[in-house]
């Protein structure tokens, strides 16, 4: 299974990295909406964990142009602030807030890459 990690943060990218492969996922990563839009169309994930604050792109508009292209895969966004009560982000299949304890993290990916 792979699964696109699309965050700006290094930090953030090397510990999702890590954790993530550690547990048999194979990890792509982006730092930019447009990287994270283009490794979207060639890597053709099963899931990806997508960051709200980009710098170039919102991703919330991310997270509509990848479900256009391919309205089955599962989105878990994942950002730093509470973006609950923002009605765009309820087309992903799960939010999460972050945090250096990954254990939402991967039990949420875990149920949604089991559904498929």
């Amino acid at each position: 299974m792979k699964i696109l990690i699309v965050d700006d943060d290094l930090h953030v990218q090397r510990l999702y990295k890590d954790e993530l492969s550690d547990e048999g996922y194979e990890v792509v990563v982006a730092s930019s909406g447009d990287e994270a839009l283009r490794l979207f169309e060639s890597e053709n994930p099963d899931l990806v964990t997508l960051d709200i604050l980009l710098p170039d792109i919102d991703g919330i508009q991310i997270l509509r142009q990848m479900k256009e292209k391919n309205p089955k895969i599962p989105i878990i966004m994942s950002t730093a602030y509470d973006y609950r009560d923002d009605f765009a982000v309820w087309a992903s299949e799960s939010y999460i807030v972050k945090s250096a304890d990954l254990n939402e993290l991967k039990s949420t990916i875990k149920k949604l890459l089991e559904k498929e």
